[in-house]
């Protein structure tokens, strides 16, 4: 990111990594920051969850919207105050990136369905296909037919907002990628996580004997780097750089 914006990029983090995570790979900013290739200079990080605020959208060249371990559905206050901020960032046009948590909670706050999926659990590095929406997309275009990606949650886009397109999906759920507007953007997989990050999630998962009917050792040697969603974030980063400029 260029060092001569005079707007920064706001990271939203809607939750914490667990401490054995945080403490080796950072929180969830700073797997953002680290894999979307951000300057820390140019990054204004608002922790939702410890009661801080947002200022309004107007501030800021873009802003993405981290995972979290709580569910969009418990309507938590930070959380309800997080979708009237992305609704207003919405009427201006302010570039939006969610993933996993921030992907459902856009999805809600623009007239989505969030709900636990019926299939319980998607986790692990999954093959993730574009529908034919996603082939003409400007941004989601650049990538293969098919491409890998890191995935874990429990709750889904169930029926996404009217307005919105799907560009992605996977066997396990058919709302991977969805498209708000020509600025808004999220996605259920996780770019920020390397397969380190996720090597650790599943140790870490398979010592609290979560969702104890999945066998996360047997998922563990099938991790990966996942690239080119990776470069999905990385392409979002530049181009708030390239809009910033013009603006300028």
């Amino acid at each position: 990111m260029s060092t001569t914006r005079s707007k920064s990029l706001l990271i939203l983090q809607t939750g914490h990594a667990p401490e054995s995570i945080s403490h080796v790979h950072g929180n969830f900013p700073q797997m953002f920051i680290r894999q979307g290739d951000i300057d820390t200079q140019q990054v204004t990080i608002v922790n939702l969850q410890a009661g801080e605020r947002p200022q309004p959208p107007e501030h800021y060249c873009g802003a993405i919207i981290t995972g979290s371990r709580s569910m969009v559905t418990e309507h938590l206050d930070w959380s309800e105050a997080a979708a009237d901020w992305i609704r207003l960032a919405m009427l201006h046009e302010l570039p939006l990136f969610g993933a996993c948590y921030g992907h459902q909670l856009m999805a809600y706050a623009l007239g989505g369905e969030v709900d636990y999926h019926p299939q319980g659990i998607e986790i692990g590095t999954a093959e993730v296909t574009l529908t034919p929406a996603g082939h003409l997309d400007p941004l989601i275009s650049q990538l293969p037919a098919q491409f890998t990606a890191n995935l874990i949650h429990l709750q889904t886009v169930v029926t996404p907002p009217a307005t919105a397109t799907v560009l992605a999906k996977t066997l396990h759920d058919p709302h991977q990628i969805l498209r708000y507007g020509p600025y808004a953007i999220s996605t259920q997989f996780h770019p920020e996580f390397s397969g380190e990050v996720m090597k650790t999630y599943l140790q870490w998962l398979n010592e609290q004997a979560f969702e104890d009917n999945v066998n996360y050792a047997e998922k563990i040697p099938q991790l990966s780097d996942t690239p080119l969603a990776q470069g999905l974030l990385l392409s979002f980063v530049t181009a708030l750089g390239k809009r910033q400029a013009l603006a300028g």
